[in-house]
């Protein structure tokens, strides 16, 4: 009975980690949104992508306005968006994306985490190469047909249409047609779960469970740091 207790202390314990990582990094675009384009979510894009991605973890509606107020004392640090580059073990490439107010302690401890994890963190531009960055919507489905919606949404950048397994709808568009599209979904009075800019790899390689396990542990170290925002890689 003790060790099924234990299971579920730790369980809750990893949930709620993952709820305060999601929160933090969600603050951080927050603050990085409304120092570009002001508090307003009606005149900001950017800040409206962000609410939309707060309100799909469930963060609460007086921590997102908490956010978006602190974030518009000009008194306080600027975040600055950093993208670090490298390769995990098993020559998997790696992207990292940071939002931090001190990039000397940033690459510091990126450059530890991928020395500690077995891989190598490499130079601007050395695996960003083989990412192509975009837009991914997830939408309520709405019951539309998806080769009618296709036709309706190219016009707006669409690059890729399908479901996920969850019955809702995932639509990625060109980096630089991400505010046409948003702008689209939002005249169509499309529910938007979650809007992100996500660099998506043109192609995947294949490795062993075991070096799989090797990959994974360096991912989780890293985004286990504050400073980090999300870790992409090219695994299968």
């Amino acid at each position: 009975m003790g060790r099924i207790f234990e299971t579920r202390k730790h369980k809750m314990f990893a949930r709620y980690d993952r709820m305060a990582k999601q929160f933090t990094r969600i603050g951080k675009d927050i603050a990085m949104a409304v120092k570009s384009s002001g508090p307003d979510p009606d005149n900001n894009a950017a800040l409206r992508r962000c609410i939309q991605n707060a309100r799909a973890v469930n963060m609460p509606k007086d921590r997102i306005d908490a956010a978006i107020k602190r974030a518009s004392d000009k008194s306080l640090d600027n975040f600055e968006e950093v993208l670090y580059e490298g390769y995990a073990p098993h020559g998997i490439a790696i992207l990292v994306e940071t939002a931090t107010d001190n990039t000397t302690r940033t690459v510091a401890n990126v450059r530890t985490h991928f020395n500690k994890g077995g891989g190598n963190l490499g130079n601007s531009g050395s695996v960003s190469f083989m990412f192509t960055r975009m837009g991914v919507f997830t939408v309520t489905g709405s019951g539309a047909n998806l080769e009618d919606l296709e036709l309706e949404l190219i016009d707006f950048g669409l690059e890729d249409i399908g479901e996920n397994e969850e019955g809702k709808l995932i639509i990625r568009c060109a980096f630089t047609e991400f505010g046409n599209m948003q702008k689209a979904l939002e005249e169509r009075k499309m529910e938007v779960v979650s809007a992100e800019l996500d660099w998506i790899p043109q192609n995947t390689v294949k490795i062993s469970e075991e070096q799989e396990e090797e990959v994974i542990k360096l991912i989780e170290r890293l985004e286990q740091d504050d400073d980090v925002q999300k870790v992409y890689s090219n695994m299968a």
